[in-house]
């Protein structure tokens, strides 16, 4: 009897002691917790990009969605907001983004990580000539790949045709030498091409008469088109017809992002932006391709113009800088009075880093018609148009 009451006084202090260390054990932990939430209280930096950035970032993807389904009279931003977008280091932050696109892969890593930019952009690898994603030493290439031939048909009976896959923004005639950039909201052609025939936009010449000085024939009319190129479309741009280049005017500008929600916030962002403007004659008179540049653009690439240099550091002070091409068999160099640079429709004619926009203004016969649809999706190849 008295060996049963020492085991149970025995047992009754084991319990007393595990209740112990279990109470001394949770005492710690809170006092773990408390001292993890005070240094974290101390240094909010960590916590607030855990918990504030995955928010943000849907409520800026959100109010960039909404922005584009938004109807009616567009909510354009301010002067001032304006100068503040474009006093972020845009251009620096793309130039950081064209050499981390040149960094060559590890072989272990190519096909997870561009895998994962096929599965978030839809890209369909089974149009690229070169399928396997081991082949793309790093981001650039990828970017930069090549179709295979008989993926992007050219229309037979168009006189002219895309220049590269993306959506169709806008299309239409040139009015009062103002051009669509998004519903609603329009720039100046002549501030976008800039001066033509000698003349300056500061020269104080009208509207009508900048039109009439690119127009070859008054039975003609000028028109537009605007393709938007996105991330994960085919990042090469063509010549969408038989023409001669006789110009390349670059704007420097700012790389601002020409998402069609931004495009409807900032007024003139084309005339804003960094862009390549290629102008020439093509059989109806004039006739200009624009390449756009935008944020994380590294560079916009023409290939018969080597000396081309674009989201570069900033010299001097021009607004813009021209070349004037001499024809191809000619290797002496530019000249003012070249006979330009002549391309067949299709061909190869330059590419982004990144995905942007394509813009046409040319001269047609009046009785010139698109065959598109606003916001309709579009690949290099495919008829814009008839007469």
């Amino acid at each position: 009897m008295a060996a049963a009451l020492r085991r149970l006084c025995a047992a009754a202090r084991g319990t007393e002691r595990s209740a112990a260390v279990c109470g001394e054990q949770r005492r710690r932990l809170s006092s773990g917790r408390l001292l993890f939430l005070l240094r974290s209280s101390r240094r909010p930096l960590p916590l607030l990009l855990l918990t504030g950035g995955g928010g943000a970032g849907y409520l800026g993807y959100r109010r960039y969605r909404l922005a584009e389904l938004e109807e009616g009279e567009p909510k354009l931003a301010s002067p001032a907001q304006v100068s503040l977008y474009r006093s972020i280091p845009l251009r620096l932050l793309s130039r950081c983004w064209g050499r981390v696109n040149g960094v060559e892969l590890p072989g272990w890593l190519r096909k997870p990580l561009l895998g994962l930019y096929v599965w978030t952009f839809n890209v369909n690898m089974q149009e690229a000539a070169i399928e396997d994603l081991h082949h793309y030493r790093n981001l650039g290439e990828f970017f930069r790949r090549r179709l295979k031939p008989a993926a992007r048909p050219l229309c037979p009976s168009s006189c002219l045709i895309s220049p590269a896959d993306g959506k169709v923004l806008h299309f239409g005639r040139v009015v009062n030498s103002e051009v669509e950039q998004v519903k609603g909201v329009t720039y100046s052609l002549e501030n976008f091409l800039g001066p033509h025939g000698g003349s300056s936009p500061s020269s104080g010449s009208s509207s009508s008469s900048f039109c009439d000085r690119l127009l070859s024939s008054n039975q003609n009319d000028l028109f537009h088109c605007v393709v938007y190129l996105a991330p994960g479309d085919y990042h090469c741009f063509h010549s969408p017809t038989d023409w001669k280049v006789e110009l390349r005017r670059h704007f420097p500008g700012s790389l601002m992002s020409v998402r069609p929600g931004v495009a409807r916030w900032v007024k003139e962002l084309f005339c804003l932006n960094e862009r390549v403007v290629l102008t020439g004659q093509w059989q109806h008179g004039f006739f200009s391709l624009t390449a756009v540049g935008a944020t994380n653009v590294g560079s916009i690439r023409v290939y018969f113009d080597q000396d081309l240099q674009t989201n570069a550091p900033l010299r001097g002070n021009a607004s813009f800088y021209d070349r004037h091409y001499i024809n191809q068999s000619d290797t002496s160099g530019p000249s003012e009075a070249g006979g330009g640079v002549a391309l067949q429709k299709g061909e190869g004619l330059g590419e982004f880093n990144l995905g942007s926009t394509i813009v046409l203004v040319f001269e047609a016969p009046r009785h010139f018609q698109f065959h598109l649809q606003p916001g309709q999706p579009i690949r290099f190849g495919e008829a814009l148009g008839s007469l």
